[in-house]
């Protein structure tokens, strides 16, 4: 069992206790959670080491690529914008952007467009990662782009494209134009004292622990169908790689070149859907600000944070990316049978592999949990699942 460190508040012990076993019974190799309850950190842990040859502790000291969790910090960023009026759910887009008319889309709502339903899971045409890397190209690029389906008619997980049209909304409304990772820092994460970036500087690249990929699929039907919805063409892989500019997001490259997020041109740009910087302890501290006052600062006001975390995708619809229901409010992955959390009325986002953070209003609970090692999931990892059901629980009896 691996040595655990940081923090636990008395009556807390459970969630320790399941982390801790995480690492004896699970693939789990470096990991942080922690949680706060009623604006009070009640648990910061960190275990493990900072890479799979286990040359160092995975300790406070330590910084984690997230992945989709990114996404909620960016809903949270737009949610600021709404709640100091600069923005509107219900406004359609090109009000704010009108270059995004073009193609048909200038009917389309800010709501439409954060909850997945605008078709934009991917851009017309070939991208390279260079291209995808700066901004003006990659919003200039959907601006341009034809959706996918009839806008409101569907729904589908933008992946990767969400994190630059709901990002490229917050520049065109803050009075100061000031790009999502820049608004993050000095709005969110400068005010609460957390460490998080979208947009990496240099100086800290060595405190980030690299992604371990998920261990590759040997089981032939797996591989098939894993071939036949996530393959290349399709629309996840299309969405998930960015029509191949990313690679495979969860796999090191077979030619040993690392895989694209843990590269410093990838932690150097803004991904605002994929490459947050961060630990475990400052995802619950901001998601804990969405719910009240968190060492005096609170991020948005609650008749706005209830309207975000209100599921708008139909029940039961298939994503159409993602070929299951998923359920989303403004930016926010809501409860639902793809994104559990700790239940009813919970909003927030997981990762690729493992990564989560959320709130939960009902038991005024926040919570991230952070890791290098990543699994095949795009959501309801068991090592996270594990750790929210015991906070859950201690919640529960405290009530």
């Amino acid at each position: 069992m691996s040595d655990i460190g940081g923090t636990v508040a008395a009556g807390w012990e459970p969630v320790r206790d399941v982390f801790a076993n995480n690492f004896g019974t699970t693939e789990e190799v470096g990991a942080g959670v922690a949680v706060y309850h009623r604006g009070t950190k009640v648990v910061d842990l960190h275990g493990g080491t900072f890479d799979a040859a286990g040359t160092k502790p995975y300790d406070e000291q330590t910084l984690q690529l997230v992945f989709s969790t990114t996404k909620g910090i960016t809903a949270i960023a737009l949610a600021m914008c709404v709640d100091r009026g600069l923005l509107d759910y219900a406004a359609p887009v090109a009000q704010y952007w009108p270059e995004f008319k073009a193609q048909g889309k200038g009917d389309a709502t800010v709501a439409q467009l954060i909850s997945h339903q605008c078709g934009l899971y991917t851009v017309d045409g070939a991208i390279t990662l260079a291209e995808a890397l700066d901004w003006d190209t990659i919003t200039a690029r959907l601006a341009d782009t034809a959706p996918r389906w009839p806008i409101g008619t569907n729904h589908g997980y933008h992946a990767l494209t969400y994190g630059w049209l709901a990002g490229e909304l917050v520049r065109r409304v803050d009075p100061a134009q000031r790009s999502l990772g820049t608004f993050v820092q000095d709005e969110i994460v400068k005010p609460l004292g957390a460490e998080l970036w979208i947009g990496l500087p240099e100086e800290l690249e060595p405190r980030v622990s690299p992604m371990i990929g998920a261990p590759p699929q040997t089981d032939p039907a797996v591989l098939a169908m894993i071939a036949q919805f996530m393959g290349p063409g399709s629309p996840a892989g299309q969405a998930l790689s960015l029509n191949g500019a990313f690679g495979d997001i969860g796999r090191e490259p077979q030619d040993g070149e690392p895989m694209a997020f843990n590269t410093r041109a990838v932690h150097a740009a803004e991904v605002p859907a994929a490459n947050c910087i961060t630990n475990a302890g400052s995802l619950a501290k901001i998601y804990a600000a969405t719910l009240g006052p968190v060492d005096g600062v609170q991020l948005i006001g609650d008749a706005v944070r209830d309207v975000a975390r209100t599921k708008v995708t139909p029940d039961g619809e298939a994503d159409f990316c993602l070929m299951m229901p998923t359920t989303f409010g403004m930016g926010f992955m809501v409860h639902g049978g793809f994104s559990a959390y700790a239940g009813p009325g919970s909003y927030g986002h997981p990762g690729a592999g493992g990564s989560v953070a959320f709130a939960q209003p009902e038991r005024q609970l926040a919570f991230g949990y952070v890791m290098n090692q990543m699994t095949g999931n795009l959501a309801g990892d068991l090592r996270a699942q594990a750790c929210i059901d015991a906070a859950a629980n201690v919640a529960d009896s405290l009530a």
